[in-house]
């Protein structure tokens, strides 16, 4: 039997899938890391802990399965785009990773918005925010001019893991649209936004130009190297196995949950909440994200919630809690929560406002209110959040189908779906398994000969197990419901920008 390996590095765990050639997935494992929050606004990894976490992920999954690793034809790995690390020259690591969810570079993305804004949305496709790669390293630059002075590589998350397996330097253009530094149109770095990126103290040095700094661009089914002695031992993989390049998670739950074709549309309820279409072609706009899809000649522009199972990650580790338990609770309360309105503004919010001082807030609070309301109020914060989410792409005028795959640990939970299914109006199909891991698996066993084509190993990996459909009386209340969500907000907002 020959096996192919798929590693997706997410918020706070890497999980490994292995996948046999006859679509069967084999065995799963998952090890845990931690995220610091040393100031409010902040937050950080230590890549190290990425690799390590990868180690015991492949170890323990190849001691459990029983399979030998003579038997995986390829590996190939995912993670959360726009989180960069530096290195020195040996590619030791200078401090822990700027994690996309840190919203200290406020001042930063005030200067993109002002200064280059122009050359943002003609390069970039995306709009000046927090959570991109860009404004993390202006402020680096700023605040820490010792660190930055010693940076010679800068490696994206899953980048760094592979160099750790493999000693390559390179990342994929997908992963590289999301560093707001790239030029899309000419699929390379952008001059001039790199160019930003020199010493303010020592024009001579513009380490940004010194073309070892950053990595070789390449397309995420390349093979980028091959597992070296020192890795084998450290996680088990036989020495020599080639590693593709990868690319980022949500492109590779994209893949996995079926939208191959135009129209096709998923919602993604993860960390963050992604709603995405795809297309031919990329759509320009303030309001959306663009990508390119895995499937050479598409892409999956999109809209974006920064809050969305963070959400509830939040009130959970607040409040206490099980999962499980605290969704049930929900279900038995009334829709809009006798009153109670969520915000999930707790890093501020991408779409439709890009504004990150937007907070999050509940309102409405009597007494009468319980836990349970208080759980329910969360999950249709987020769903408001997704409806907005929702109402951007329809203003675009993108084409799509009128059902949507419903992707992300979120989407696992039945009150949530059905809550999202009813706020949206729109059918949710939930398939078997739609992890970016799978997604990675299955690119790795396309290049290794596995599966003949993606689309064929699509067939063969996945299936659809589930539709929500929406109550029209409940789609309908909801619709009054985001309505008073949207003028509170507006409400709010002054506050938060200081107009008090």
């Amino acid at each position: 039997m020959r096996y192919v390996l798929g590693i997706d590095f997410g918020g706070g765990a890497s999980k490994a899938v292995l996948l046999a050639e006859d679509g069967r997935i084999a065995a799963v494992n998952t090890v845990e890391y931690p995220t610091s929050y040393p100031q409010p606004g902040y937050a950080e990894q230590d890549p190290r802990d990425w690799y390590r976490a990868a180690c015991r992920t492949i170890g323990e999954l190849l001691e459990n399965s029983g399979a030998d690793a003579s038997e995986i034809a390829a590996v190939a790995l995912d993670a959360a785009t726009h989180t960069a690390v530096l290195t020195d020259e040996n590619f030791q690591v200078l401090r822990p990773a700027v994690y996309w969810t840190d919203a200290r570079s406020t001042q930063e993305v005030r200067f993109l918005r002002e200064k280059y804004l122009d050359v943002i949305e003609r390069e970039v496709l995306h709009q000046p925010d927090t959570i991109w790669t860009l404004p993390q390293l202006l402020w680096i630059r700023e605040h820490e001019p010792d660190v930055w002075k010693k940076t010679r590589r800068i490696l994206f998350a899953k980048d760094f893991v592979r160099h750790q397996l493999t000693g390559d330097h390179v990342t994929d253009v997908i992963e590289a649209q999301g560093s707001m530094f790239f030029d899309s149109s000419r699929m390379d770095w952008s001059e001039t936004l790199c160019g930003l990126l020199g010493s303010s103290t020592d024009p001579s040095m513009d380490p940004l130009m010194d073309p070892e700094l950053l990595p070789k661009l390449v397309q995420p089914s390349d093979i980028a190297g091959e597992i070296t002695p020192k890795a084998a031992k450290e996680t088990g993989l036989r020495a020599g196995t080639p590693v593709l390049c990868g690319t980022t998670d949500t492109v590779m739950e994209v893949f996995a949950s079926g939208a191959v074709s135009p129209g096709q549309m998923t919602i993604k309820l993860a960390t963050a909440g992604r709603i995405c279409v795809v297309t031919d072609r990329a759509y320009p706009s303030r309001s959306l994200i663009n990508y390119s899809h895995i499937v050479p000649g598409l892409w999956y522009p999109g809209t974006a919630t920064k809050s969305c199972a963070a959400s509830f990650r939040w009130f959970r580790d607040t409040f206490g809690g099980e999962f499980q338990a605290l969704a049930e609770a929900a279900s038995e309360i009334a829709p809009g929560c006798e009153g109670l309105v969520y915000h999930p503004y707790l890093n501020g919010e991408l779409t439709p406002y890009a504004d990150p001082k937007l907070c999050g807030s509940f309102v409405g609070v009597r007494a009468g209110h319980t836990k349970a309301h208080f759980t329910r109020a969360v999950f249709e914060g987020v769903a408001f959040s997704m409806l907005d989410c929702c109402r951007a792409l329809e203003e675009i005028r993108i084409p799509h189908e009128e059902t949507a795959v419903a992707i992300g640990g979120g989407a696992q939970s039945p009150v949530w779906r059905q809550i999202l299914a009813d706020a949206l109006g729109m059918t949710l199909l939930q398939k078997e398994n739609t992890d970016s891991s799978l997604g990675s698996a299955m690119l790795a066993g396309t290049k290794a000969g596995l599966f003949p084509s993606l689309e064929e190993a699509l067939k063969v990996c996945t299936k659809e197990v589930s539709r929500t459909f929406p109550d029209p009386e409940r789609t309908e209340l909801y619709a009054d419901l985001f309505r008073r969500y949207k003028k509170i907000q507006e409400a709010l907002e002054p506050i938060y920008h200081g107009e008090f």
